[in-house]
């Protein structure tokens, strides 16, 4: 497969992740945005939606003044967001045609839907109403697309640079979500443990539909570090970094079986995996949970840039 096709699919699989995790976030911090300012809800809660998509710097670039309205424009429809709801989807869609051939036609039938959909929606969000459409709309296309890339594309070097690209962005969004709770949205007076702690952590679960599975394997209160071993631990959550992390180790240890190819790579993931099998949540916490997640931000940065150099180039 040549490189360009590679990184194509590579970054459509990024661009589809990154679209439908902003859409659960926006839906998410409308939640905390609903509890009283002194809360963390308003303008805090956006603040930390904003910090979470990787997004903070540039809006500040932008806008002097931080509003709900702002936010949700800039995580919406902004087309001068490169992270926002329709620069993903317009991004993943510019890749997808540049590679229609190594794709099945449900797959890019999907994907060309989502960007038609999104034209509707223009560049300004109007109500909010059609703001629950759009995030809606853009949950669906994930699905779709997901759905169709799965049931219908050959298990080879395409799919697998997809789901890399997929995994990738999972693992990113996981772990920024996990430090903006523990470091922006508790007030400094406010308890952990404590109603507005309670909220907070179940919003997170909701926001990476993970609600459900946390009572399933806990069968217990929504606990602060029960929440974070089933999203840095467990791997049976497809969105823990645990998870996300064996995903990558099989996805490369499948197309260097394909290609013949295995480099540095294939070791950065194997450590990682590695990392997880050996962790405990315990440690995680005594040591500094912000510690651990910018060092696995890190790592799985790296692991990006050292697939780029290895398939993508």
């Amino acid at each position: 497969m040549l490189s360009r096709t590679a990184s194509a699919l590579f970054w459509t699989g990024r661009y589809i992740e990154r679209a439908d995790f902003v859409s659960r976030l926006i839906d998410a911090t409308i939640r905390l945005a609903a509890l009283p300012s002194s809360y963390g809800g308003d303008v805090a809660a956006w603040s930390g939606a904003l910090a979470a998509a990787g997004a903070r710097d540039s809006f500040k670039a932008t806008h002097p003044v931080l509003s709900e309205e702002a936010a949700l424009q800039f995580l919406s429809l902004d087309p001068n967001n490169p992270s926002s709801m329709r620069s993903c989807i317009e991004r993943a869609r510019t890749n997808a045609r540049a590679v229609r051939t190594a794709m099945t036609a449900e797959g890019w039938e999907a994907i060309n839907g989502a960007w038609l959909d999104m034209q509707r929606f223009g560049t300004a969000l109007d109500s909010r109403p059609t703001l629950t459409r759009l995030l809606d709309s853009v949950k669906a296309a994930a699905l779709s697309f997901d759905g169709a890339t799965h049931r219908t594309m050959l298990r080879d070097e395409a799919y697998w640079f997809l789901r890399m690209g997929a995994t990738i962005e999972r693992a990113d969004n996981t772990a920024r979500l996990l430090d903006v709770k523990y470091h922006l949205l508790l007030p400094r007076d406010e308890p952990v443990g404590g109603s507005l702690d309670y909220f907070q952590w179940t919003t997170i679960l909701r926001t990476v539909s993970a609600l459900t599975a946390y009572r399933h394997v806990y069968r217990d209160n929504v606990k602060p570090w029960l929440v974070a071993d089933l999203l840095i631990l467990n791997e049976r959550m497809p969105r823990s970094l645990a998870a996300c992390a064996g995903d990558m180790v099989r996805y490369l240890d499948l197309l260097g079986t394909m290609t013949g190819r295995r480099g540095p790579a294939h070791r950065q993931a194997v450590a990682m995996a590695t990392t997880f099998g050996k962790a405990r949540i315990e440690t995680i916490f005594s040591s500094g949970l912000h510690q651990a997640i910018l060092g696995f931000l890190s790592e799985n940065n790296r692991l990006g840039v050292l697939i780029s150099e290895q398939y993508l180039f």
